[in-house]
């Protein structure tokens, strides 16, 4: 299994004293240094735009060009550039991947995304049109890094026949991948012949797992991939802190912090609560309800408890009423579900293994969330190069063995 950073760019508010914009910046540039040291294998950089309880992530293509500037082996990936062509254009995003790929000496990976909510009103996205254009621009970008001349009519979409440069250095392209949060969208990336990022948020393991199982069935049905080559790759992204004992882990309050940004999201996708909830008291992933919820109805803000809520429902209730949640019992509610991986090096390991049971290729750990400490952060990245990886490669080589 190979091991990748996720990172959004985040900061809980309120802010301390002396935490500012820029201090962020520096610190995720430092802890990207520190992912290259620890042997991670890809970085992955978010795009949102107009959510700063959330995300400050708004240029990713400048960040990855500043850390593959910092770094010597760590690649650099786009998971994933919000595709729909009102927020970017296949061309565009096709220009800024090949030059920092070209800039990073071949290190780039790009993931594309179809977004939704917030950043959809902020570009006029038509959400009729979204996934569609996600498709189109999967096909359209390898085609301009690979053909002299390219061209495209399409309904919405033209380019006029142009020589567009500069071209990747990796040939014939840099790997494909989609960003992924429900069956249909699993399917779709295999059925393109692209790899899959997929995402657990407080959703079981075993739910992830048969996501993976649909970007199987797309492969298999995949007749003409969108690029050059088709990408298998499974990877998945969860909640990783890794810290010396226990009571560090509690003590950095990455449990609290994972609580936090599950709460902040429906804020960014403009999901109402109730919808939010009810996927999770269900042990589904919330974004597979943005589509076909009957969400205008609904309370935007709605968090009754109610009697058969589980303990991080309830949990996480309580946090949106504004009750002060403590470290302590945040760790105590996420410590047994499978999917988040918090704790000490033995705890972490053992969650991981179910990862590696469900034919994650790689997993997207992310450190960087939340209210975390940066030096806390920083030996997370480190406990886990040093302990995670190795543990995590030996399981997966016996497992191959046996077979």
């Amino acid at each position: 299994m190979k091991f990748d950073i996720f990172c959004e760019i985040q900061r809980a508010f309120p802010w301390a004293d002396g935490e500012d914009e820029a201090s962020l910046f520096r610190e995720i540039l430092e802890q990207a240094e520190a992912a290259d040291v620890a042997g991670f294998v890809n970085w992955w950089q978010v795009e949102h735009h107009g959510a700063p309880e959330f995300s400050y992530s708004a240029a990713p293509e400048v960040v990855l060009t500043a850390i593959a500037m910092r770094t010597k082996r760590l690649r650099v990936g786009h998971a994933g550039v919000l595709a729909p062509f009102n927020i970017n254009t296949p061309l565009r995003v096709a220009e800024r991947g090949a030059t920092l790929d070209v800039l990073s000496g071949g290190r780039f990976d790009l993931g594309l995304a179809k977004s939704g909510g917030k950043e959809w009103e902020t570009f006029g996205v038509d959400p009729e049109s979204a996934r569609d254009q996600v498709r189109d621009a999967m096909h359209i970008i390898p085609r301009i890094w690979t053909e002299p001349e390219f061209s495209w009519d399409g309904s919405g979409y033209k380019v006029p026949p142009r020589e567009i440069v500069p071209k990747p250095l990796q040939k014939p392209h840099p790997p494909l991948w989609q960003t992924c949060g429900s069956p249909e969208s699993f399917f779709m990336a295999g059925e393109m012949g692209v790899g899959a990022l997929g995402t657990t948020l407080l959703s079981p393991v075993a739910v992830l797992g048969e996501m993976l199982r649909e970007h199987d069935r797309g492969l298999a049905a995949c007749v003409t991939p969108a690029g050059r080559f088709v990408n298998r790759e499974k990877g998945c992204f969860t909640f990783v802190h890794v810290a010396e004992s226990r009571d560090a882990a509690i003590a950095n309050g990455a449990a609290w912090s994972a609580l936090w940004y599950v709460n902040a999201a429906p804020v960014v996708f403009k999901v109402p609560r109730r919808v939010w909830y009810d996927m999770i008291k269900a042990g589904l992933h919330p974004n597979s309800s943005r589509d076909t919820a009957a969400m205008d109805r609904l309370d935007p803000n709605e968090t009754v408890i109610h009697d058969d809520d589980p303990p991080v429902l309830v949990l996480l209730k309580r946090m949106a009423q504004g009750e002060v949640i403590s470290r302590q019992e945040a760790h105590e509610v996420l410590e047994p579900l499978d999917c988040v991986v918090i704790g000490d090096p033995e705890h972490c390991i053992h969650k991981l293994e179910g990862y590696a049971a469900i034919g994650a290729d790689r997993m997207m750990c992310m450190m960087q969330y939340g209210s975390i400490p940066h030096a806390a952060v920083l030996k997370s990245i480190d406990l886990a190069g040093r302990l995670l990886r190795p543990a995590l490669s030996a399981a997966r080589a016996d497992s191959v063995e046996d077979a």
